[in-house]
């Protein structure tokens, strides 16, 4: 992936609704499939939705980030300043383009982001447990399993409906420590 043809940028409120048929495409139905992240099979329903997306647009202390090549919009996560970490969710990149290397990009830019721009000294995530897959390719880019879990919100459409009762999610963290020098991604 020649990652100098990326273009990262906040998002806005129009780019609500192309960001929720991104990401619904990376986790949740038949397109999901085409890509290694879906949750089609643990998952049904939703994802998210234009209000959960617009909330993090919104937020005084959160980043929508939208990732584009060529002026088309093929990835995303969202940062949330949490006192001296930061909070990584909403990653999504179009299941097609899965595998090249554009994920690792993103978390790459998002990490910088929250160390530089907000002086994070952490970058925490909640992964649902039963995606070892998803988990160990963090664990390649240093974040540790703490063991701490908390309950999948069973009962609460807003985050799918579960296929499964064994659910959870486990908080990964790691450590950022970001040189001051300008970085080109």
């Amino acid at each position: 992936m020649d990652t100098s043809a990326l273009t990262f940028r906040g998002a806005t409120e129009a780019d609500v609704g192309p960001l929720v048929g991104l990401i619904e495409s990376a986790y949740r139905g038949d397109a999901s499939r085409a890509g290694w992240t879906t949750e089609a099979d643990i998952l049904g329903g939703q994802r998210t939705d234009p209000e959960g997306v617009a909330a993090v647009v919104r937020g005084a202390d959160s980043r929508m980030t939208v990732v584009e090549r060529d002026g088309e919009l093929i990835a995303c996560c969202q940062l949330e300043r949490r006192g001296g970490h930061a909070y990584f969710g909403m990653f999504a990149v179009r299941p097609g383009l899965q595998g090249g290397g554009l994920g690792k990009a993103v978390l790459a830019e998002a990490e910088r982001f929250a160390a530089a721009e907000w002086a994070a000294r952490e970058m925490h995530m909640t992964v649902i447990t039963a995606r070892e897959e998803l988990i160990a390719w963090y664990e390649r880019r240093g974040y540790a399993r703490t063991g701490r879990t908390t309950p999948f919100p069973y009962g609460d459409e807003r985050f799918g409906l579960p296929r499964r009762p064994d659910l959870a999610f486990e908080l990964l963290v790691k450590p950022l420590v970001w040189s001051l020098e300008p970085h080109a991604v």
